[in-house]
């Protein structure tokens, strides 16, 4: 199969994903929990992973999958064969609360490399999709980064761990941000941040997130022309466009003065690799 037509069958189920959303938020009937204690999950999640989960194995069974309700396991990222990397919401806590960033995320990689990807958000409308060497798209027209040189002229994404321990080591990049960049959004869903790059509407995003928030972005973002990368090296065999921590996306002028800016403030905070 190719990979337009692995992009053709992910995109479909996206859209009918993002239906299951729609109509779960209409009825309001779904249930949360929370795992690991702050993490909110609700049974759409589960459900639409579900979904996914059944479809691709019925047409792609001989697939990995890492999917963050069903099969979160991390050590298939190392597979050499083809493996589904999904998010069934991107944004749980957006999707319980009744806001708009929300969106069903999907790639598919080979030997460690994203070679397709489709982000769907039902509720703003939007589809983006990309190939590897061929172009990112939203709503089918073809998108291209901002071409924003200067940091103070940028508006850049971030966002924040559930786990509240984690956050004030953070605080002095957001600092940072604020103090040398024009503003900082933190909208609440990594993929829509990484596609919100993609078409110009950001500049730049930073995070650490686990690979189902962002394979699909990531493709998304670069094929867009948006220059992709991390703070620090990444660790001996882990594919780097499967390692979630300290990412850096941004328009190709901002890359470096950015990358040097968190570096900085890291050091500062005397936590450098943070």
């Amino acid at each position: 199969m190719t990979l337009e037509q692995r992009l053709e069958r992910a995109t479909e189920l996206a859209r009918q994903a993002g239906e299951r959303m729609v109509q779960a938020r209409e009825e309001q009937g779904f249930a949360h929990h929370y795992k690991k204690g702050d993490e909110l999950v609700t049974d759409i999640d589960v459900a639409i992973d579900t979904f996914l989960a059944e479809a691709l194995k019925a047409e792609f069974p001989e697939d990995a999958r890492l999917t963050e309700e069903l099969s979160p396991e991390r050590d298939v990222i190392g597979t050499k064969g083809g493996l589904w990397v999904i998010d069934p919401i991107d944004g749980t806590v957006n999707f319980a609360h009744g806001l708009r960033h929300v969106a069903v995320s999907i790639a598919w990689c080979e030997r460690g490399k994203i070679q397709m990807g489709v982000v769907h958000a039902p509720f703003l409308g939007e589809t983006f999709t990309a190939i590897r060497g061929k172009g990112a798209w939203l709503n089918g027209e073809s998108i291209s980064v901002s071409e924003t040189d200067e940091m103070s002229r940028a508006l850049v994404a971030t966002g924040f761990p559930y786990n509240r321990d984690s956050r004030p080591p953070l605080l002095k990049r957001l600092s940072a941000m604020l103090l040398v960049c024009q503003d900082v959004r933190r909208n609440g869903s990594a993929a829509l941040d990484l596609c919100d790059v993609a078409c110009g509407r950001m500049d730049a995003y930073y995070e650490s997130v686990s690979p189902w928030d962002f394979a699909a972005g990531l493709l998304i973002a670069r094929e867009a022309g948006a220059r992709t990368g991390h703070l620090y090296r990444c660790p001996d065999g882990i594919p780097d466009e499967l390692y979630g921590e300290n990412i850096v996306v941004a328009s190709p002028a901002l890359h470096a003065p950015l990358k040097r800016l968190l570096e900085e403030a890291d050091a500062s905070s005397g936590l450098p690799g943070l």
